[in-house]
């Protein structure tokens, strides 16, 4: 234990720097997105059936996965989010 810390009392955190602040949006972003594509993964699974042949028939098709594009676009809109004027 650091000599300089009182045992019961929250530690002191700095403010970030803007680097650090759009690395946790895109970090945010990138798993928004990803659970997003799961969600509907999943619902696409769910969706497919047998016919009588035993052939499986898909009445909804598969989500394309993200790319990056799709994660630097919703990032882009929860930074725009945090820097909007709120006399807006």
């Amino acid at each position: 234990m650091s000599e300089n810390k009182i045992p019961g009392l929250p530690e002191i955190k700095f403010n970030k720097n803007g680097y650090e602040i759009r690395s946790d949006i895109l970090g945010l972003a990138e798993k928004l997105v990803i659970e997003e594509y799961k969600a509907k993964l999943l619902g696409w699974e769910v969706s497919q059936k047998k016919d009588g042949d035993g052939k499986i028939v898909t009445t909804v098709s598969a989500p394309e996965f993200p790319g990056l594009d799709k994660v630097l676009e919703t990032a882009q809109k929860m930074y725009d989010f945090v820097n909007q004027n709120p006399k807006k």
